[in-house]
């Protein structure tokens, strides 16, 4: 794990999945310099000047992108603005849910990545699917080289990434590269779901998955027999419970398992595990909408796996890192344990020999995600060559 600020895991955190979607080192050295003091502060002082200075950086680039749309050079302006969206993602993750100018800063982060898609000619391509009465936003990439119908993995967030940081970190277009397409999914909880729909995670995963299946199912460039999930952090519990309870999924995958996330609240609130964003018991009141922490934890108590994996009966992939800092390995096997009917179950710990040892292998993702696109890709009979 690359260690900026060495006290502080959560701006750490940050810093490491800034890379993981393409940072640039000159300009987090610049970001971040100034911050060896406010990595220190309280939650408040600190977060806010890493705004201010990851918010700086984001102007910057959006300035020389400019200048290079007025030349004509549009595939330079669009990789300024892709980098330009996913430090204002930075720096939007870390504030207070109810922080002035916040909801501001997402909007501004969404148009500049689609800005980025458009002028970068990505395969990429921003859908809404039908959700009780509002919808689901939702980036579709199509997999390359496929005249008929492909194979399609659903990609869901955990507890506080969104789906532009999950499309950036990579598993899309190395999934792409091997035949199959994706659906990157800010479900109920989770991105613009809950900062601009209102919609409020559930433990029951299905609900919402059952909905982006229905959706996937129209779509002539979709095999409906070959649609899985899978789910990065908290994702790792909202993945198996889906492949559990909706029977159309046919395989899934946990990128950092979370099989009982009702006793990794117990176990914070003694203070034991590192916390994934600041203000962390106001984040998750809001993400579940729970009205004080006593309401949290009642909803929390349901947000288990046991009684759930053993329904699922379709290819199951389990990773975990070896080091995770948020969720014990022992939760990873307690998954694979209870995948006892499905047919292709398989563990990987990821090590140091590999990379990825860190939380949903944040601090080097792309070994563990070619890992994951090739059994994706081997489980579909798609392409790994």
């Amino acid at each position: 794990m690359f260690k900026y600020f060495p006290t502080n895991y959560v701006w750490n955190l940050s810093v490491d999945l800034a890379i993981e979607m393409g940072a640039r080192i000159g300009e987090i050295e610049e970001m971040c310099a100034p911050l060896k003091e406010a990595a220190k502060q309280p939650d408040k002082e600190g977060v806010q000047a890493f705004r201010d200075t990851w918010a700086k950086m984001a102007d910057k680039l959006c300035e020389l992108a400019e200048e290079d749309e007025s030349k004509g050079r549009m595939l330079s302006a669009g990789e300024k603005y892709n980098r330009a969206a996913s430090y204002l993602i930075t720096c939007e993750r870390l504030q207070a849910n109810d922080s002035p100018g916040r909801l501001a800063l997402y909007k501004r982060e969404l148009s500049l990545f689609q800005k980025a898609i458009e002028l970068g000619r990505e395969n990429c391509e921003r859908v809404e699917i039908p959700y009780e009465g509002t919808h689901l936003s939702a980036l579709y990439v199509k997999a390359e080289g496929v005249s008929e119908p492909a194979p399609l993995l659903i990609q869901v967030n955990g507890l506080d990434s969104t789906k532009e940081m999950k499309y950036r970190v990579g598993l899309p277009g190395w999934l792409a590269k091997r035949g199959v397409s994706s659906l990157v999914v800010d479900q109920p909880g989770t991105g613009e779901a809950i900062r601009l729909q209102g919609l409020h995670a559930r433990f029951d995963s299905e609900h919402w998955a059952s909905a982006v299946v229905d959706w996937l199912e129209k779509r002539a460039d979709v095999d409906r027999k070959r649609i899985g999930m899978e789910g990065v952090s908290l994702g790792g519990y909202f993945c198996p419970r889906a492949v559990a309870n909706e029977p159309r999924l046919a395989l899934g995958v946990c990128w950092g398992a979370n099989h009982d996330w009702r006793d990794v609240q117990k176990r914070r609130l003694e203070k034991e595990g590192d916390f994934p964003v600041p203000h962390y018991w106001s984040h998750v009141q809001w993400v579940w909408g729970a009205d004080n922490i006593e309401d949290f934890m009642a909803i929390a108590e349901n947000v288990h796996l046991d009684g759930q994996v053993e329904k699922i009966k379709v290819p199951f992939l389990v990773t975990h890192g070896s080091k995770d800092s948020q969720i014990p390995l022992k939760w990873a096997e307690r998954t694979y344990e209870q995948l006892i009917n499905s047919p292709k179950r398989e563990l990987k710990v990821f090590t140091e020999r590999e990379g990825g040892v860190q939380h949903s292998s944040f601090d080097n993702s792309i070994n563990a995600g070619h890992y994951i696109a090739d059994w994706v890709a081997e489980t579909f009979n798609a392409r790994t060559a």
